[in-house]
């Protein structure tokens, strides 16, 4: 057994995989399926829960239920040595302390759960829609401009709201004043590039700590330093977002380019693609994407869906795969989206519920699919996760790799019923520039 730990992601929506590549998504978390994540040749692995669609009490039931299965499995791998990430939004939307909570009562004792939110889109931190950590405040990158994360649009998300980027108070706020502020350990940038083992070793009880990071380079060096920890007996925790995943996994650079990752479209034929994101990036990203010659977009009214009555869904559901049918048959590419505006709902299980059902009618849409198509592109997160276990029915997938900065791909198996060896990208609703759609588009279809 090598003294490097299994790294088990728990996923809260498909896309914490955007900065690795060659392992496995799995869809389902039987102790089988957990099984084949826990003896694949990867050092990490993924158990996409999608939990951030869910309300609290079926977020709790669901991670409960994957860390019990993990304990069979681990027992029947014989594998003593892992770490649990908590893989959730990087702009510190979703499911805490609940998941971490729930995490810590089915596999702790852990010394210590650390809140990593930096996440670097692109070859810099400076980059467009960069996330960094910095005097443990935490900051989206806005035209440039460090701006902290309580000010964006994200904060006033209607599930997920909160009023602080100092991460010491918004541990604070979210578990209710159980954690106060000033019993939270801070990992500064000075510390990391200091090292940090001799503190990791103090940490234990379950500590709370918040770990700051400008390049990929901090967390690198922080790695480092907690599987040293780790390997001396530490039992460490993670709430974070993907870049610390690349920094424990420490995999080479992905096999395939992300140029060439057009050899994958089937037949060169045209392919779908599939919006449910409402964030405002995604919607210019959109509107970008429709200027392209070969892409033709179609609208779903989803407040039709506000009507009782399944006729709707079903009238809805004709109209778009009839359209989608005539645009395909001239070659070229239909972008179905959800209508733009949001409503509103006078309570968070309305609009949970509301959004099962637009997810419901997307992943009709999606088997009714023409079955050639050449590629398949999924915008949004959780919209991803239902296109991968609903939409296509996987229990697992092959990760390939990146074909634009925080943007993955992965290939369905080759004995799919329906799409086999169909190459789909998994895009998170807040990453990327204006163009991010378009050059995934043109990429795929090598109008590069």
């Amino acid at each position: 057994m090598t003294n490097k730990p299994k790294i088990i992601v728990l996923d809260d929506d498909p896309t914490g995989s955007q900065t690795v590549h060659s392992c496995l998504l799995l869809m389902h978390w039987d102790v089988e399926t957990l099984r084949i994540g826990l003896q694949d040749d990867s050092p990490i692995f993924f158990v996409l829960t999608n939990t951030r669609s869910l309300t609290p009490e079926s977020a709790t039931a669901v991670t409960k239920e994957v860390c019990q299965n993990l304990k069979i499995a681990l027992k029947a791998a014989e594998i003593e040595d892992f770490l649990v990430v908590s893989r959730s939004d990087s702009t510190l939307r979703g499911h805490y302390p609940i998941e971490t909570d729930a995490i810590a009562q089915e596999l702790g004792p852990f010394d210590a759960h650390f809140l990593v939110p930096a996440f670097f889109v692109g070859e810099t931190s400076r980059s467009e829609g960069g996330r960094i950590t910095r005097d443990s405040i935490h900051y989206l990158i806005i035209d440039g401009v460090p701006t902290p994360v309580h000010e964006t649009e994200f904060a006033r998300d209607s599930v997920f709201s909160y009023h602080h980027s100092y991460l010491p108070k918004y541990v604070e706020e979210k578990t209710q004043g159980r954690i106060n502020e000033s019993s939270v350990e801070r990992f500064v940038l000075t510390d990391i590039r200091n090292g940090s083992l001799e503190r990791l070793l103090k940490l234990s009880n379950n500590q709370c700590a918040v770990v700051d990071g400008e390049t990929q380079a901090d967390l690198n060096r922080f790695a480092l330093d907690l599987l040293a920890a780790a390997s001396q007996g530490k039992r460490f925790l993670f709430r974070s977002a993907a870049s610390i995943l690349t920094a424990l996994a420490a995999l080479p650079p992905q096999p395939i380019a992300a140029e060439n990752m057009a050899e994958y479209v089937r037949g060169g034929k045209p392919g779908a693609v599939i919006v449910g994101s409402h964030v405002k990036k995604t919607t210019q990203q959109l509107e970008a994407l429709l200027q392209v010659e070969g892409t033709v977009g179609i609208e779903v009214n989803v407040s039709r869906l506000l009507d009782d009555g399944a006729d709707v869904s079903a009238t809805l559901l004709t109209e778009v795969l009839d359209n989608i049918r005539s645009i395909h048959d001239t070659g070229k590419t239909p972008v179905v989206y959800t209508s733009r505006q949001e409503l509103t709902f006078k309570d968070v299980e309305t609009r949970l519920d509301f959004g099962t059902k637009v997810s419901a009618l997307l992943m009709d849409i999606v088997h009714g699919l023409p079955s050639d198509i050449g590629f398949l592109i999924s915008k949004g997160g959780i919209t991803s996760n239902d296109v991968l276990s609903t939409g296509l029915s996987l229990r697992a997938a092959r990760l390939l790799g990146q074909i634009l900065a925080g943007c993955s791909m992965v290939l369905t198996p080759s004995d799919h019923p329906q799409f086999p060896n169909l190459p789909v990208v998994l895009f998170p609703g807040n990453v990327g520039d204006a163009d991010a759609l378009g050059t995934i588009y043109r990429r795929l279809t090598k109008e590069v």
